[in-house]
């Protein structure tokens, strides 16, 4: 990708954008530039940088052959964050947005609430669509080591 040329998260040009981030120069200083590198690792085919930001103890269970396919069947046309909240608890964050792609057939939306976990500092996307066995008693998957009903269970 040239110098100049426009981040797929919208906020400039992709080498000063999120390429640090997906580079592994820099981690993402909010929630919100996760997000948005993270759909910019989407437009990219960046799959690695998409399983290294989710949470520790949920990344043994994405699939990434699956995640691969989905960023590379889509054309990614626009990030549109509607409502970041900084601050849900001490360590938690919300991000609310629309992605914007085309799937081949047509244009479509996806619209997300979601959910990240700052841990030994850097953030982390908590990922709501696993099917992983976990009890309220086990330590937290973003690797906090307290209990997961008292960390990252409300945003699951």
């Amino acid at each position: 990708m040239s110098s100049i040329q426009a981040c797929p998260c919208g906020q400039g040009a992709y080498m000063s954008c999120c390429a640090p981030l997906h580079q592994g120069q820099q981690h993402a200083s909010s929630a919100e530039q996760l997000m948005r590198s993270r759909y910019s690792a989407f437009a990219l085919q960046q799959i690695d940088y998409l399983i290294q930001t989710t949470a520790l103890g949920q990344q043994s269970y994405l699939d990434r052959d699956a995640i691969a396919d989905w960023s590379q069947c889509n054309t990614w046309l626009q990030l549109e964050v509607i409502h970041h909240l900084a601050k849900l608890d001490k360590c938690h964050a919300q991000v609310e947005f629309k992605a914007h792609y085309h799937d081949g057939q047509q244009a479509q939306v996806h619209h997300e609430i979601s959910h990240f976990v700052y841990f030994a500092g850097r953030w982390y996307f908590l990922d709501p669509t696993l099917d992983m066995p976990i009890t309220m008693k086990q330590p937290c998957v973003c690797g906090s080591q307290k209990k997961f009903k008292q960390c990252c269970a409300k945003f699951l």
